[in-house]
């Protein structure tokens, strides 16, 4: 019961984070007429604030030492953050400039971008179910690149960089909210650099005689850390497997604001390109979903094998104590002179459960 609760949790707190990335297109417009480069410097300086009054809360400063005596990983973390400021600027960039459908796009390849990663960086090896969704995907890039008469460089810039930053992430190896203070704490002196100096110029907006513009630019950290933190409460609490599902929520939502809230134009190529990547990510679900199923069949089936050979051990062990108890009374009754020894009653084995 308390399991189910955890996971009902789990998938609120999924639905949540994902939900809330999906809808953020309709935050940066409201920001307007601050420029993408100013959204940004603002959400790495209060992202900074947000994170450092959840890790005052629960308390965890332990692995800030951890971090700084290793020079690798901090520099490592150095490198996410460079990657995930191109991602967050372009994205932010994309939706305030008309490219919400484009956008949305990077996100929906960018499971195969990750796959393509792995194989050319990691050495992992594809089943075939997987080389067919990234060559579908590969199409579609190319259906949609003729759509737009370029190609859809914001969503490949976006896909790729979110790609790389899971790969540097998987490597680093830490905590959501850890690694969001660690890498805003790094760029926290550029950007409010960057923001002293927009200042200086004259050229800022966060002191526009409109006093709701500067709270809407402070708000920026509860944008960036509140989805973070319903994300990293989800995964404790259900399987990869849904989180994985629940992924597709916030490209989804995304393109449907770009079709019919933001009113992008969707020529029928590009609903062609869009269809093959749709494609392409059921593939490549199916085949996660009968990955999952298989080796769940094959772990219950070990584990099912592995407790008959422990029945068998333990019935077989019981036989010999219970011989040895017999044993042990004939040879009582032998040097005390009983007149024969006390029946023995033989245990019964268990059956396999």
């Amino acid at each position: 019961m308390k399991a189910q609760t955890e996971q009902r949790t789990g998938l609120l707190y999924g639905f949540g984070a994902y939900g809330m990335w999906g809808l953020v297109p309709l935050f940066w417009p409201l920001l307007k007429p601050s420029g993408a480069i100013e959204i940004l410097a603002h959400r790495m300086v209060w992202s900074l604030a947000v994170v450092g009054v959840a890790l005052l809360a629960m308390r965890r400063w332990g692995w800030i030492r951890e971090l700084l005596r290793r020079p690798r990983k901090l520099a490592l973390t150095g490198l996410a953050a460079s990657v995930i400021s191109v991602n967050w600027g372009l994205y932010i960039w994309a939706v305030n400039n008309g490219a919400v459908v484009e956008a949305s796009l990077g996100y929906f390849i960018n499971p195969l971008v990750t796959i393509a990663i792995g194989v050319l960086v990691l050495g992992e090896r594809l089943r075939r179910a997987q080389w067919a969704a990234v060559g579908i995907g590969v199409a579609a890039v190319l259906v949609l690149a003729i759509g737009y008469g370029r190609p859809p460089w914001i969503s490949l810039v976006l896909a790729f960089s979110f790609a790389a930053y899971g790969l540097i992430k998987k490597k680093l190896n830490m905590g959501g909210v850890e690694s969001l203070a660690a890498e805003t704490a790094l760029l926290f002196l550029p950007a409010l650099g960057y923001l002293l100096w927009l200042g200086a110029q004259g050229r800022s907006t966060f002191a526009l005689d409109d006093p709701g513009h500067a709270w809407l630019l402070a708000a920026t950290g509860l944008v960036t850390a509140i989805p973070l933190i319903c994300f990293g409460a989800a995964a404790i609490r259900v399987p990869l497997s849904t989180l994985g599902l629940l992924q597709y929520l916030a490209p989804v939502f995304q393109f449907g604001l770009g079709v019919v809230y933001f009113y992008e134009a969707m020529p029928p190529e590009r609903w062609a390109g869009f269809s093959l990547v749709w494609v392409a990510l059921a593939l490549l679900t199916w085949d996660a979903l009968r990955t999952a199923r298989r080796s769940r069949a094959r772990l219950a089936e070990a584990g099912a094998s592995a407790a008959t050979d422990a029945t068998g051990v333990i019935a077989a062990g019981e036989a010999a104590v219970a011989a040895e108890v017999a044993g042990g009374a004939e040879v009582a009754g032998a040097v005390h002179g009983a007149p024969e020894p006390p029946p023995t009653v033989a245990t019964p084995a268990r059956e396999p459960a």
